[in-house]
């Protein structure tokens, strides 16, 4: 077993603020110790339900619109009525943001359920009440991975599954096969789950989407068995943008074992760097510069964002 510590691409710095932070529960807000679900809910039942992960910075939820393109999406595919129109949900989430008093460096999880069911059993038409939303926001400034190695990863056993078995484009409250993936990699040693699609190709992390960098040119899986995220999406563009060759394309681990680069995405970290798959070092060692120009680029856009 590998006995360094384990991180995660969600570290950050700890905030005592978080421990009296007011949470958002069906058109209330609420103290954190108050906020609580019935055990009959769907969402704690049976994993039944989307969310979505988005930051405020300097009072603006960035990339709004694709966040909430990506939730009324999916639950529409799963005939779950949000019961709220884009303009509710975000004065719902201004309103916990002035509750909470934040501004900036704040993660925001917004849940919805199909809602508290009748009966303790599986079928959808049991949650009669209507749907269950809570948002939870926290002081939150992701550790600079930049600055301390990197994450490192394990290929493991669990894959992401085909899209007639549980389309892994939806963000939904069934994570077990992610959950499955990580308790995988740290039994390896690893911080994080390197998964494979049905057919052997390096396809995403249990938490992140995956790319890396082969001969200044940018590789990410062809999106067709992953969450397509935000921050995903955000990078192919900017690379188009500015020049640097990008490919949304199948390719195995032999690739990703001598790329000169990895790098993850999320709406959390942004752009974290792989120093590690299966206890081969990525790249030289030195700076990882595509990875930095990217984030670099990243920054810029949020800038610009925020102008806009």
């Amino acid at each position: 077993m590998n006995d360094k510590k384990k991180v995660t691409t969600h570290d950050s710095d700890e905030d005592a603020r978080n421990e009296n932070i007011l949470i958002y529960v069906n058109g209330e807000i609420v103290p954190r110790e108050s906020a609580k679900v019935s055990v009959y809910d769907s969402g704690f039942m049976l994993g039944d339900g989307m969310w979505e992960g988005m930051r405020l910075y300097d009072g603006q939820w960035v990339f709004f619109e694709e966040h909430m393109d990506r939730l009324f999406n999916s639950c529409k595919a799963v005939s779950l009525d949000i019961g709220m129109t884009r303009q509710d949900i975000h004065a719902a989430l201004q309103a916990t943001a002035e509750a909470n008093n934040m501004t900036s460096d704040v993660h925001c999880r917004l849940m919805v359920t199909r809602g508290v069911k009748v009966k303790p059993f599986q079928h959808p038409g049991l949650s009669r009440s209507g749907p269950t939303i809570v948002i939870i926001m926290e002081h939150s400034k992701p550790i600079d991975r930049m600055k301390v190695g990197g994450i490192r990863l394990a290929s493991v056993p669990q894959v992401r599954g085909l899209p007639h078995s549980q389309d892994a484009k939806f963000n939904s409250h069934s994570k077990l096969n992610c959950v499955i993936a990580c308790l995988q990699a740290e039994a390896a040693g690893a911080d994080e789950g390197l998964m494979l699609d049905p057919h052997g190709f390096v396809n995403t992390t249990n938490a992140c989407n995956f790319f890396i960098v082969r001969q200044g040119e940018v590789w990410t899986s062809s999106g067709d068995y992953c969450m397509n995220g935000v921050t995903r999406q955000k990078v192919i563009d900017l690379c188009r943008a500015n020049d640097i060759p990008v490919f949304e394309k199948n390719f195995s681990l032999y690739e990703a074992y001598s790329a000169d680069e990895a790098f993850l995405t999320g709406t959390f970290g942004a752009q974290t760097p792989v120093a590690e798959i299966d206890g081969r070092v990525i790249g030289d060692g030195r700076t990882p510069e595509l990875t930095l120009r990217i984030r670099n680029l990243y920054a810029k856009l949020i800038q610009t964002f925020l102008k806009s």
